[in-house]
């Protein structure tokens, strides 16, 4: 037998395995069920600031709290043992769609000028 390959399961490993396989995969599916529910609330937040930004004629996107909130999770994620580039890549995708939810409500609901101010809460 090669030092590279390992030895063959007999039956009973084989069985363990595939048990312990399928209670990895129970758990992986309830996270991804919770991960599905808070995105769902995060985008009700979300959704809200855009109402409010939409109405007080503040731009979809804040790129100085966007910032902010990429140095916090990055660093939530290494603390996490979670890599910090996956981590932001995956905060700029759901902040890319808030953004699109965000504009898209500006031009739904228009604010007058007089509403016009500096930028206001964060679109994330």
């Amino acid at each position: 037998m090669s030092a590279d390959r390992p030895a063959p399961l007999v039956p009973d490993d084989v069985e363990r395995a595939r048990e312990l396989l399928l209670g990895e995969r129970r758990s992986i599916d309830n996270i991804d069920a919770a991960l599905v529910h808070l995105l769902a609330e995060r985008f009700a937040h979300t959704q809200r600031v855009g109402v409010l930004k939409a109405a007080h004629g503040l731009p979809p996107a804040d790129p100085d709290r966007e910032q902010q909130q990429i140095q916090r999770l990055r660093s939530l994620a290494d603390e996490a043992g979670l890599d910090p580039v996956f981590a932001e890549a995956f905060l700029r995708f759901i902040v890319t769609e808030v953004i699109r939810h965000h504009e898209r409500l500006r031009e739904e609901h228009p604010s007058s000028p007089e509403q016009s101010g500096p930028s206001g809460p964060a679109s994330s």
